[in-house]
């Protein structure tokens, strides 16, 4: 008897990731966990941005940031697959080094 495989995630089982994100990766093409592990954030929202014809606001690469993480790892911590997370990690990248 074969070993029972686990079950395939969805977007929807991400953290964090609700109706309207899911909406909006639809419209860049992303409909799986797979294809989302392999995305990176920042082009994301920069091609969103695109579509809409105006700045989304940053939080929605946050999002979009601990979605992949998630997305890539399944057991991820908690801390990890929250967006103000990774606003964090964007704020702290984005600082002037002296």
């Amino acid at each position: 008897m074969r070993a029972m495989e686990p079950k395939a995630r969805k977007l929807a089982d991400l953290a964090g990731l609700g109706p309207a994100t899911i909406e909006d990766l639809k419209q860049l093409g992303v409909t799986s966990v797979g294809q989302l592990a392999r995305c990176e954030a920042e082009e994301l929202w920069g091609r969103l941005c695109a579509i809409k014809g105006c700045r989304v606001d940053p939080c929605c690469q946050d999002v979009f940031s601990a979605a992949i993480a998630h997305a890539r790892n399944p057991d991820l911590e908690p801390a990890k697959r929250r967006w103000w997370y990774w606003s964090g990690v964007r704020k702290a990248r984005a600082k002037p080094t002296r």
